[in-house]
């Protein structure tokens, strides 16, 4: 009898339980896996299985990340006695073929499960390697299958990690001597393929929890397990604070919570992980469970178990890595570096190496003192503590940045993201087409967010490319080729009709690029004047908006939640579609890459997307229509035309193009009109 391949949806849950039951048949190699998992999995589209005679006989289960156009391969499973039979090859070769526009598959293997050959036989290449946390820290070997697309964008992404507190159940679960009830969705959590999209750490609160263990062998054997675990270390008093700011919260909505130690011993897990500038917290108590609501409303702390840490992993590790809202209301300011005030920065911004002390500050007083006009930009908080600093100046069509550093804050990862988007705002507006990073010893913060953002490591230093092509791919390819070849390196190789996936990444790696002639689509979105001016200060508020500290680099709009072909991702054109002025106080004001589209109720969505600031609860849920649903898009890197385009003009180039458009709601548009409306928004005559 032929073997079947099956994509399984969420409805057949008769193959998702054969699934489940084979994987659990060697969950010693794959790791665990819980239940809801699979389901999700199923629910993504991330499940596929091997069919024979009704029986599963073996099962891919992978992930497929918004942010990044890879495939995450997190068990690749064929059932012992049906093995030799090129089943694991069938699956590989079935999930290239379901998702040929992404970039490739990544996977992680035991090295002592010695499957080297079996990897490379499927066409893997080996892809670096990082330690396991289970109890016998194990080295996992990466692997990479290349889908053959531009092979410049393996480089560009970055999986930074999402960093988890727990509690001491939790801990207990993966560290403990002894095996505990229902501790198998905290070991989903060491899990080979989740070792480098999350790290676990611990607070104070935890070690109060070991030292209280009767048993001594077992006290001792989790006290020296800590060691695999980050260590936090938040200010004692802030701390104390937060705590009884969360029992007053518990009191208030829970009162039937009886505040004695066990209450406090929660509240404090909380506190520890918000001071530490973490928003996640791993738990399976049902005591902590009950807090959630009040943690989040308190302390931005989401109180989650181990299995949606698995589940929702890429959700929030962008929601803890990037946190616009949270710089809202806080009165950071940028000046510039006064003469004089160098040491001062010495103890703010880690140094290393031959860079340390006396050093650093030498080399910041030297870009004062050099014949080179360096602009020296530094950022406090509203406490007046530097948090960011760092150099530019232009030289020829290069922007040099000698020093890029940020401070241990709650907020070094958003800011450090916000600074590489500004400095290619600056490059551009400059004139620039090369950035290039000269300071050695640059934030691991920030060195860890560039890959993200297209920078590659050359001749020791990150540089990156600003390609100011709105063009087809040859174009775009033409002038990244000319870049490329002067600083003698190889770039990609660029064709028309390239996948969306693929594309998008091109055009965050070489931002401000568009390859008009690739599948990735373009739309239009009208939007009130009270919103453009609350995301994007057109038209401009009467009280300045910070630049530096913008909202531009990532957002969300709501509307109403009807379907118009938007699919993800894409470009998009906002267009104001309201205006004192006649049709001439209508206009298209910028763009956008679109990264995620989502219906929901407006509670859900809010919740997903309050990182991101600007939109209340109430605002959220005015957008929703009858159904009581509401659209959630979320977009980044938005680009405000220098010169807007008037309703007149845009109706005018759609004329011309011989091109239809509707203006009444969000519409799909072609790439065509999309390259002529950016065209003339960055026209400069």
């Amino acid at each position: 009898m032929a073997i079947k391949l099956l994509s399984v949806g969420p409805a057949r849950n008769e193959l998702i339980d054969k699934a489940i039951a084979l994987g659990d048949r060697y969950t010693k190699t794959l790791g665990l896996l819980t239940p809801p998992a699979y389901r999700q999995a199923a629910e993504d589209g991330g499940l596929l299985v091997a069919v024979e005679a009704d029986e599963v006989i073996g099962y891919a289960l992978f992930g497929l990340p918004k942010r990044s156009a890879h495939i995450r391969l997190a068990h690749l499973c064929v059932a012992e006695e049906q093995r030799g039979r090129g089943i694991a090859r069938l699956l590989v070769e079935a999930i290239k073929e379901k998702y040929p526009q992404r970039l490739g598959i990544k996977a992680k293997c035991r090295r002592d499960y010695n499957l080297s050959d079996m990897w490379t036989s499927l066409g893997f290449v080996p892809n670096g390697e990082v330690r396991g946390r289970g109890r016998d820290g194990e080295i996992l070997d990466g692997w990479w299958l290349d889908l053959g697309h531009p092979d410049l964008f393996t480089e560009v992404e970055s999986d930074a990690l999402l960093v988890v507190t727990v509690d001491h159940g939790v801990f207990a679960d993966l560290r403990g001597l002894t095996d505990t009830a229902d501790a198998e969705q905290s070991r989903a959590l060491e899990a080979g393929w989740m070792t480098d999209l999350v790290e676990l750490a611990y607070t104070p609160q935890l070690v109060h929890d070991i030292r209280d263990i009767t048993d001594t062998a077992e006290r001792q054997h989790q006290r020296a397990a800590l060691h695999g675990l980050r260590r936090l270390a938040p200010d004692p008093a802030a701390v104390a604070e937060r705590t009884a700011e969360l029992v007053s919260g518990a009191a208030e909505s829970l009162p039937d919570l009886p505040a004695n130690g066990a209450l406090r011993r929660c509240a404090r897990y909380v506190a520890e992980t918000s001071c530490a500038g973490l928003q996640v917290l791993a738990t399976r108590s049902p005591l902590l469970s009950r807090l959630a609501d009040v943690a989040w409303e308190v302390a931005r702390v989401r109180v989650v178990s181990p299995s949606t840490v698995t589940l929702h992993v890429d959700e929030l590790r962008q929601a803890q890595v990037y946190r616009p809202a949270d710089l809202m209301g806080t009165d950071f300011r940028s000046t510039e570096v006064s003469p004089g005030a160098e040491d001062e920065l010495i103890a703010f911004f880690n140094q290393s190496g031959g860079d340390d002390g006396s050093a650093f500050a030498e080399r910041l007083r030297s870009l004062h003192a050099d014949t080179v006009v360096w602009r020296r930009e530094l950022l406090r908080d509203g406490e007046g503590h530097p948090v960011a600093l760092y150099a530019w100046a232009l030289d020829g069509r290069t922007l040099i940045v000698p020093v890029l550093r940020t401070a241990d804050h709650a907020l070094e990862e958003t800011l450090a993201r916000q600074l590489l988007f500004l400095l290619k705002r600056l490059g551009r507006e400059c004139g620039a087409e090369i950035i290039r990073i000269t300071d050695p010893h640059p934030s691991a913060v920030a060195k860890a967010a560039a890959g993200d953002d297209g920078f590659f490591e050359h001749d020791g230093r990150l540089v990156a490319l600003l390609v100011n092509v709105c063009g087809p791919a040859a174009e775009v390819e033409a002038v990244a080729g000319g870049l490329a070849r002067e600083l003698t390196v190889e770039t990609a190789v660029l064709h028309a009709g390239m996948p969306a996936e693929v594309a998008a990444l091109v055009e965050r790696a070489w931002w401000p690029a568009k390859v008009i002639d690739s599948e990735l689509p373009s739309f239009l979105v009208p939007i009130k004047p009270r919103w453009s001016t609350e995301l994007f200060n057109v038209p401009a508020m009467l009280l300045p908006r910070s630049h530096v500290l913008g909202i531009s680099r990532e957002h969300v709009y709501y509307r109403s939640s009807g379907h118009r072909g938007e699919s993800v991702p894409a470009r998009l054109l906002w267009y104001v579609s309201e205006g004192a002025a006649g049709v001439d106080g209508q206009m298209v004001v910028g763009s956008s890459r679109l990264d995620e589209v989502l219906v929901d109720t407006p509670d859900t969505l809010f919740s997903k997307f309050e990182h991101l600031g600007v939109y209340g609860r109430t605002e959220v849920q005015g957008a929703a229509d009858a159904s009581g649903r509401a659209m959630a898009l979320r977009f980044s890197d938005t680009e405000i035309f220098p010169r807007p385009v008037t309703l007149r003009r845009l109706t005018s180039l759609a004329k011309e193009l011989g091109l239809p458009l509707s203006l009444i709601s969000l519409s799909k548009i072609s790439n065509e009109l999309f390259q002529a409306v950016y065209k003339e928004g960055h026209r400069k005559t």
